[in-house]
């Protein structure tokens, strides 16, 4: 073969070759662009933070549709949640501070109710004397019996039906927590023979409360407010009843009445009436200040028969406070309930507290409705009382068993 023949060769190798090289390379170039696509990570860089929780929060928040604006509102909200919670707080904060000053001005007219009781030389019960302003125990009630000189027969008669006395008071003070005392002044001469009397009988018996008071029948308003005063700054109760003492009592029902009304406050218990204003001189409950009530003819306000009314502490501390500003009408009932025209009070009309006698309370009570109170509407009071209490006690009595069984 010639030299011309095999160079012509080599050069076709060489080309062929050439192209070959060229296509694998294109080949290699494209492989690797494909697996670098497929196993490239790129690295976090030093420089950039992670997404925060919070952050993530708010982006997931902006992908659901819940811009800034949502989140502004949602901060509103859990501002106005603290707030609320403040005010509630502060709330709390100012009730608490509210009962401690009520305390604090039923402690205060206490003192001055000593005080005065002392300085004016008034006779001072001894219950006065022997209760101080802290450490006193609570009582379900207090039952003044307002009675007068005059009305030793009345007295000796309740003492004898349905007033414990002796060591069975103390028993009905200390396990029903029930006081029971004969609500009395001192006359125009102060240590007279009237005042001796009743120091006596006071000695003997025990059970009397003396007030800083002139006693007379046109000085019931004063003498009822006095009696309030008086019986809160000495016995911290729930209740406080005024009865007259002409008026036979069922105690044991009075405290079951008493007891369901407990938990709730300001409490004015009693016969509710609305009695025409008289406006007659020389009438009996002949009214002076009937002008106030309107035209001639008009009736009362709404407010318990005197007979027996029971009002909770809250409202006997209101009296006690602003006894020196609280008018007084001719009629006590009526003076009563005018003090609480105005104040938010729950007057609860009770029949109970206002049967006649025999057969009326008897009836009811074979009905199994013992009476509280019974009297004669005729006589305001129950008539002869002195000679008809045993009668009326033994047949609408509730019987002592019942007293001592009763739970309060």
């Amino acid at each position: 073969m010639s030299l011309k023949s095999r160079g012509e060769q080599n050069s076709s190798k060489s080309v062929i070759s050439q192209k070959w090289t060229l296509f694998l390379c294109l080949c290699c170039f494209c492989a690797g662009m494909l697996l670098t696509n497929r196993m490239w990570t790129v690295p976090e860089s030093k420089g950039i933070t992670r997404t925060t929780a919070m952050e993530a929060e708010k982006l997931k928040l902006v992908s659901e549709g819940c811009g800034i604006r949502t989140l502004k509102q949602k901060e509103v909200r859990r501002d106005s949640k603290d707030i609320i919670g403040e005010v509630y707080k502060t709330h709390n904060a100012i009730q608490t501070l509210d009962k401690t000053i009520s305390n604090l001005e039923m402690e205060l007219a206490a003192a001055r109710a000593a005080q005065e009781s002392m300085l004016s030389g008034a006779p001072v019960s001894e219950d006065l004397k022997k209760t101080g302003s802290s450490g006193k125990r609570r009582y379900l009630t207090v039952v003044g019996i307002n009675t007068a000189f005059s009305s030793r027969k009345r007295r000796d008669s309740i003492r004898a039906t349905w007033t414990p006395q002796g060591e069975k008071r103390k028993k009905l003070e200390e396990e029903k927590g029930i006081i029971i005392r004969f609500v009395i002044g001192h006359s125009a001469t102060s240590g007279g023979i009237l005042d001796r009397a009743i120091e006596a009988e006071d000695k003997k018996h025990g059970d009397f409360l003396r007030l800083d008071h002139v006693e007379g029948y046109l000085e019931l308003s004063a003498k009822t407010k006095i009696y309030f005063a008086t019986a809160v700054a000495l016995w911290d109760a729930d209740f406080y009843v005024k009865v007259d003492d002409d008026v036979h009592v069922n105690i044991a029902t009075l405290g079951e009445t008493l007891v369901r009304h407990r938990k709730k406050p300001r409490l004015y218990i009693g016969c509710m009436k609305s009695g025409p204003v008289l406006n007659q001189k020389g009438v009996r409950y002949h009214e002076p200040e009937y002008w106030k009530f309107g035209e001639a003819g008009n009736k009362y306000f709404r407010h318990a028969t005197g007979q027996l009314y029971a009002i909770s502490k809250d409202l006997a501390t209101y009296i006690s406070i602003n006894q020196h500003v609280l008018h007084k009408y001719a009629n006590e009932d009526v003076s009563l309930g005018s003090w609480f025209i105005g104040l938010d009070v729950e007057h609860i009309d009770d029949r109970r507290l206002c049967c006649g006698t025999p057969p009326d309370c008897e009836w009811k009570a074979q009905a199994g409705n013992i009476c509280v109170a019974s009297f004669d509407w005729s006589c305001s009071g129950i008539c002869r009382s002195a000679d008809r209490i045993k009668e009326v006690h033994q047949r609408c009595g509730e019987g002592e068993k019942a007293l001592w069984s009763a739970t309060f």
